[in-house]
């Protein structure tokens, strides 16, 4: 099976430039540009992504290179393209977006680009689905309003983020009902409320409930709290893989333990039933069919 970190960039001839945060379908139309020997060119920022780093490649389905912004924000569009072209030596075709800005204070467009490159430019018109434009921007904005349905959408899957499971208050097993405290640093952290989500602990996925924001009832700090469905886990993990699925109510105060332990109640049963509705299959499964280990130095 291919593992993408046996390929250098000097057997790559294609490649697409951008951020790609999220690999949504727009990003899908450029990748279907690239052809065989194609790659992309993720350029990095430190701010919260739907995307981190290891996982691009797993989304996109092609060999990925990162550069960090920071360290090429200075360059000037012509010195940019020679970067690239010294590093990818056998590169013809550059693919980009048709709002593809590059160079200090992004002064190039892609109208410079064909005038500084002498191979193939493919230029990809902007993508729509239900009659939006498919822009990170949108599916972020999606998910801080938590509208989970139109942010997975436009990604052409469900939001997955990967946690740390982290040490919680132990309120939860004594009293209520037992989580897996999460931090999910650098993902976008998705409104405050409860969620209908899928778990996937190693090999294993479960349907479960997410609880995002400042835990009124009791402490009042913020955490990310996920409780699996119909499963105790004896052993706690050191990590899991959360998909949102469906938002299910706004995060709320209660007066005591017994009536914030009924309304999860009724949370668990909102989530059971959306379980019952959905392919309970995990929706990376079909990505994990291939090999795709291997991760990328920024040069």
């Amino acid at each position: 099976m291919l593992s993408y970190s046996t390929i250098l960039k000097s057997s790559i001839k294609a490649i697409a430039i951008g951020n790609f945060d999220g690999i949504h379908k727009g990003h899908k139309e450029l990748i279907k540009q690239l052809g065989k020997d194609g790659a992309l060119v993720v350029v990095r920022s430190d701010k919260a992504c739907l995307t981190p780093k290891d996982r691009h490649q797993e989304y996109s389905g092609v060999p990925c290179f990162y550069y960090d912004l920071k360290d090429i924000s200075e360059l000037r569009g012509d010195e940019f393209i020679d970067m690239l072209k010294r590093d990818f030596v056998n590169l013809s075709k550059i693919v980009v977006g048709y709002d593809f800005k590059f160079g200090k204070d992004r002064a190039w467009d892609k109208h410079d680009l064909k005038h500084l490159f002498s191979g193939e430019v493919v230029v990809v018109d902007e993508f729509c689905f239900d009659g939006l434009g498919v822009h990170s921007s949108a599916i972020k904005r999606f998910l801080r309003d938590g509208d989970i349905y139109r942010a997975n959408r436009l990604l052409g899957r469900e939001y997955s983020v990967i946690g740390r499971v982290i040490d919680g208050q132990g309120i939860g097993k004594k009293y209520l009902y037992p989580t897996l405290n999460l931090d999910i640093t650098p993902y976008l952290v998705p409104k405050d409320g409860v969620y209908a989500t899928r778990t996937k602990i190693e090999d294993n996925t479960y349907s479960s409930i997410t609880f995002i924001g400042y835990r009124l009832s009791t402490d009042g700090e913020f955490a990310i709290e996920n409780h699996i469905l119909d499963k105790s886990i004896d052993n706690r993990p050191s990590s899991v893989r959360v998909c949102f699925v469906e938002w299910i109510r706004d995060n709320a105060k209660f007066d005591n333990l017994d009536d914030l332990k009924k309304q999860i109640s009724k949370d668990i049963v909102i989530a059971q039933n959306v379980a019952k509705s959905c392919d309970l299959s995990i929706e990376e499964v079909s990505l994990h069919s291939r090999n795709l280990e291997g991760v990328y130095d920024e040069r």
